[in-house]
C-alpha cells in the first residue's frame, strides 16, 4: 500500500509545506518540509528492524507516519522546527538525503501568452536524472484538475506548456511527482502574482 501526507500550514508569515512519506525501497517513513518548493529539512525512522520480523502491518506504518507528520507540524506552530529535524549522520538520515528531487527552475516567470510554462529538474543525490518521469497535476480552484506528463533530457530537465487564462493562476496549485529506478519523489508548488 503507498500512503503519505501532505499539508500546508502558516507559522509567522512563512508557510511551509510538511509532506510525509513511506519510503518502501528504503524501509523510511521520511517527513520533509518545503518553503516555496525547497526542502529545508527532513526527518526519517526506519522500519528495516521491525520489517525483519513480522507483524508490522501497513496500518502499522501509517500510524507511525501520522504521529511523525503531526508532531513536525506541531513543531511548526510551537515554532521549534530545527529541534525535530534530523541532524546526525545515522544510515537513515543518510539514506534520507540519497534521494530524488524535483526543482523548479523558472518558478518567477511562468506566464506568457495564455501559457505556462514550466522548466523542471529532477536530481538524485544532486546529479541530474535522465528519464525520469514527471506526472504534473494542475489544480485550479474554477476548474477540475489538469494532468499532464513528460520526461526529463539528458541534462535532467523536462519542459511543459499548459494553455491557461492568468485569472486562474491566483490560489491554484501544481503537484509535480518525479519517477525514477522505482523511487519516487512529490513536491507541491503554489503559484501566486508577482509584482513588477
Amino acid at each position: 500500500m503507498i500512503f503519505g501526507f501532505n499539508t500546508d500550514v502558516k507559522h509567522e508569515g512563512t508557510v511551509y509545506h510538511v509532506q510525509s512519506e513511506a519510503r518502501e525501497n528504503e524501509l523510511l517513513l521520511q517527513t520533509q518540509v518545503f518553503v516555496r518548493g525547497r526542502c529545508i529539512g527532513k526527518r526519517a525512522t526506519s522500519y528495516a528492524d521491525t520489517a525483519s520480523g513480522y507483524g508490522f502491518s501497513d496500518q502499522q506504518k501509517e500510524g507511525v507516519l501520522r504521529d511523525q507528520h503531526r508532531m513536525v507540524l506541531d513543531a511548526i506552530r510551537d515554532g521549534r522546527l530545527d529541534s525535530v529535524f534530523d541532524r546526525r549522520e545515522t544510515p537513515e538520515s543518510l539514506a534520507a538525503t540519497k534521494e530524488l528531487d524535483v526543482q523548479w527552475l523558472n518558478a518567477e516567470s511562468v506566464h506568457a501568452d495564455r501559457q505556462l510554462l514550466l522548466r523542471l529538474r529532477v536530481t538524485d543525490s544532486g546529479a541530474t536524472v535522465e528519464g525520469a518521469r514527471l506526472t504534473v497535476r494542475f489544480a485550479r480552484p474554477d476548474a477540475a484538475p489538469f494532468y499532464a506528463q513528460v520526461a526529463t533530457g539528458f541534462d535532467g530537465d523536462a519542459e511543459m506548456k499548459i494553455d491557461v487564462d492568468e485569472s486562474s493562476l491566483p490560489d491554484s496549485a501544481i503537484l509535480v511527482q518525479a519517477s525514477y529506478s522505482g523511487r519516487t519523489a512529490t513536491r507541491k508548488f503554489q503559484l501566486r502574482k508577482v509584482e513588477a
